[in-house]
């Protein structure tokens, strides 16, 4: 059996176009293995982005497992990312999982206590999928993965969109207490808004074999 990606974005207070670099160059390939895999990037970076004052801002993806009977255990969450720029090092970004059952993100599901779980890479170098293993089960079925960049200008890790110029409205970003579409912020990098982070799921009870899935797009909505 061939592979199969499920392929299954409002204004931030105080971030604007002013308040952003980004960096375009070299693609990155995505990183592929066998598992099933939810994303809406299409795998080839456009622009990476870092906010001037990013600390507490985050940029996510909303994702729905309605489709998908029995997944529910979010094994890792994967974030294009790269370690030269803006600086030459990795310093570390947070995670979390956030509440999707109305029009906007809600509440942070995971981790349950703190602010996002931290996550320095090591071992990486350029631009890269980092991959982080998560081990929990998600208790609803729609959900938004996210990143906060934690750190200031110039010492952080970017987040990255793809080189898709169609935005498929599943981006999102928080800054000020506000979740907002990716891009109504993020000016700068249009018409690029769909972000590279992923989610990778598995199901337990049917105890599927990861060799057997793969990539597979298509949209719930």
């Amino acid at each position: 059996m061939k592979g199969v990606t499920l392929w299954l974005g409002v204004v931030a207070a105080g971030v604007w176009a002013a308040d952003e670099a980004v960096d375009g160059g070299a693609s990155g390939a995505a990183y592929r293995d066998g598992t099933l895999e939810l994303s809406w990037d299409n795998g080839t970076r456009r622009w990476s982005i870092a906010w001037y004052t990013g600390a507490g801002a985050w940029v996510g993806n909303d994702f729905n497992l309605a489709t998908i009977s029995g997944y529910r255990a979010i094994s890792k969450i994967r974030f294009y990312s790269r370690s030269n720029w803006p600086n030459a090092q990795w310093d570390g970004f947070r995670l979390g999982v956030f509440d999707f059952r109305g029009s906007v993100p809600g509440s942070r599901l995971w981790p349950t206590a703190g602010g996002g779980y931290f996550f320095k890479p090591s071992g990486l170098n350029g631009h890269v999928w980092v991959e982080v293993n998560i081990g929990w089960t998600c208790p609803t079925t729609a959900f938004v993965a996210a990143e906060e960049q934690f750190y200031n200008w110039p010492n952080c890790d970017p987040s990255a969109v793809d080189n898709n110029p169609t935005f498929l409205r599943h981006s999102w970003l928080y800054s000020g207490g506000t979740w907002s579409p990716l891009s109504s912020a993020s000016i700068e990098i249009a018409p690029y808004y769909n972000l590279m982070l992923r989610v990778v799921v598995n199901n337990e009870t049917l105890a599927v074999s990861p060799a057997s899935l793969g990539r597979v797009k298509a949209l719930y909505r």
